[in-house]
């Protein structure tokens, strides 16, 4: 089994070589034929490897659950791309092999650290994709979206305004609300709906006026969550904020403005809350602070040393020694057990998936449309920054996840949302060539 694991190592580093170098060489092909063989060579390798992964989580486990478990993802990726083809032909499948390959690897991972909670999150993950089926159709049938701005703004203010009220305090933040025996956390449907207030506010009006007043909602919406001390969503919010205005103006000054408002908000933030001062102390040394705040960086610095550039192997490490491996600090365990190369492709799959929602965009003639997905694609591309470098003290740590690979329902859920709104706009974009 030593063998085999040492084996596989290679090979799983190989195939997601080849998934990313598809990615990539897909837009090159302007051959319709190439196209599809590229992205049908890409369904193969996503089932290869989340098969191989098993086989090892099998070999070592050997539970009912690593034998049921992929046969169930196995099923869920064939129905999710049928169900893509018949129903949305004109769907960018790009996108949709680049979320399940990145679900794939969540899953080995997930699985191979606790099942339960790998069950818990494939199961999740399949509720939101049979969600995620009716967006694109209310993206093209729903003509009003553009015109509910302050409705967006107020559901994202009730729901936050809910939990700085009612959520009791998790490792130093307020994150999520429990209804009906259900954790929810609330900011991750926020994160789509102040992106809508964004595209809607700005997408008609770009007066200095009109910039002020989104402004002004846009900070609401940041401090409620820094009063929350949710920090790390808070930075999102802030920088897709950044990002929407600069784009529907094309002012530098307000970017400008923004950052240095930024800025002078982080040093506040640094002597208002312990949790962040602890944070920084931290990440500037970690194992001056070991047996307190620095435990976490240290054992993930060490398990990414402990990889190498092609890992451990799957079930040869110990991840079992990262506080939170599952959540914010999977990409830890990822690099100890698949290798520094794997993990670099791994961010390369993220980083195909930030272009092609770029892309969509760029292309898009409708105004609100645009700024909506410029907004979700900054949304997903500045997650995956800060839970990475944090995770390898490129930046103090923030608690954010990983989307799509790490454990959590309403990250799963809410990451599944986007890019079905994504698959929407690309499918009206398609309509409208």
């Amino acid at each position: 089994m030593t063998i085999l694991t040492s084996i596989m190592k290679y090979l799983f580093v190989i195939l997601m070589a080849l998934f990313v170098l598809r990615d990539y060489t897909y837009l090159a092909h302007s051959d319709e034929r190439k196209r599809k063989r590229n992205l049908n060579s890409q369904i193969r390798i996503m089932y290869l490897t989340v098969g191989l992964g098993y086989v090892i989580i099998m070999a070592n486990k050997r539970t009912p659950l690593s034998v049921i478990l992929p046969a169930g993802i196995f099923l869920y990726f064939a129905v999710t791309l049928i169900c893509y083809r018949l129903i949305y032909p004109k769907a960018s499948m790009l996108l949709v092999n680049n979320m399940l390959m990145l679900l794939g690897v969540g899953f080995i991972m997930i699985g191979r650290i606790n099942e339960s909670q790998a069950l818990k999150q494939f199961l999740i993950a399949a509720g939101g994709t049979v969600l995620a089926f009716i967006i694109p159709v209310l993206i093209r049938r729903l003509r009003i979206l553009a015109s509910l701005t302050w409705l967006y703004a107020f559901v994202g203010i009730v729901a936050l305004l809910g939990v700085l009220a009612l959520a009791r305090m998790s490792g130093g933040a307020k994150l999520s609300l429990t209804v009906g025996g259900i954790t929810i956390q609330f900011s991750e449907l926020v994160k789509i709906t102040l992106v809508f207030f964004l595209a809607s506010k700005l997408s008609r009006n770009i007066s200095f006026r009109n910039v002020v007043i989104a402004t002004a909602v846009a900070a609401l919406h940041v401090v409620l969550l820094v009063l929350s001390t949710d920090l790390g969503t808070a930075l999102v919010f802030f920088i897709t904020y950044i990002v929407i205005v600069y784009v529907a103006t094309r002012k530098p000054l307000y970017p400008a403005a923004g950052l240095l408002g930024g800025a002078l908000a982080s040093v506040a933030a640094y002597h208002l809350f312990g949790h962040v001062r602890q944070r920084v102390t931290a990440w500037k040394d970690p194992f001056a602070v070991y047996d307190t705040s620095g435990y976490q960086i240290v054992q993930g610095l060490f398990a990414i040393g402990a990889g190498g550039w092609f890992g451990t192997g799957l079930c040869r490490g110990r991840p079992d020694t990262i506080p939170v491996a599952t959540k914010d600090y999977i990409f830890a365990a990822i690099c100890e057990e698949f290798g520094a190369f794997f993990a670099i492709c791994l961010l390369l799959a993220c980083m195909s998936m930030y272009i092609l929602i770029i892309n969509i965009s760029m292309l898009i003639r409708n105004r609100f449309y645009k700024l909506v997905a410029i907004g979700l694609g900054t949304e997903y591309a500045f997650q995956v920054f800060l839970t990475v470098g944090g995770v390898t003290k490129f930046i103090p740590l923030t608690g954010i996840t990983l989307p799509l690979v790490s454990y959590g329902g309403s990250s799963v859920i809410s990451t599944i949302i986007m890019l079905a709104i994504i698959q929407g706009l690309y499918i009206l974009r398609e309509d409208e060539e």
